[in-house]
């Protein structure tokens, strides 16, 4: 198990983990939800490929559209 920020909240996930499999064990729609690991945005498409480290800062939030 590593220790991931969340949210701003400690979370422990197995070594491993990618954003991917993060966000699908958040029960949320996968395309509902925007991502950034330590400040960076990570697009859909690559979080599979993503593996989370220790010590990692994951945000979710809901992509804003409009004009």
């Amino acid at each position: 198990m590593i220790e991931i920020h969340l949210n701003h909240a400690p979370r422990q996930v197995e070594d491993g983990c990618t954003l991917a499999s993060l966000v699908e064990s958040l029960g949320l729609a996968p395309a509902a939800l925007a991502t950034a690991v330590n400040g960076q945005f990570v697009p859909r498409d690559q979080r599979p490929g993503f593996p989370l480290k220790p010590g990692d800062a994951v945000t979710t939030f809901q992509p804003i559209t409009g004009g």
